[in-house]
């Protein structure tokens, strides 16, 4: 057990990974469309193959703390099957991507020996 709690001010943003395959990519596409337009995001590129510690082809959405209010529950409400990965940037790459990750719908693994323990 830790002997004081963490600060969440140590997050400086989050990381939205959604994940797709062949026949969920229009759906995926939908879903970063509706995002950019209604959100102040940074999308990344899409990952047609796994890359870095992600088991599956994704691409990702980083936003400020401030969004998370309203945007987490927007991905929540309109992922449409989709499996997302939403994890905090707090300077602990492994941790941020397994013990501090919320998973909506499937649980994928994480390579995690690809990911530092800080940063």
């Amino acid at each position: 057990m830790a002997p004081s709690p963490v600060d969440p001010a140590r997050i400086s943003d989050y990381h939205i990974h959604v994940y797709y395959d062949h026949e969920s990519r229009d759906r995926a596409a939908t879903l970063r469309q509706w995002v950019e337009q209604r959100f102040p995001v940074r999308m990344g590129s899409w990952h047609d193959q796994p890359v870095g510690p992600h088991v599956a082809a994704m691409y990702q959405i980083q936003f400020a703390p401030e969004l998370f209010p309203t945007l987490v529950p927007f991905v929540m409400m309109n992922r449409m099957g989709l499996t997302v990965l939403l994890h905090p940037q707090s300077g602990r790459p492994r941790d941020d991507h397994t013990v501090n990750a919320t998973w909506m719908g499937a649980v994928l693994p994480v390579k995690t020996e690809v990911l530092r323990e800080t940063d």
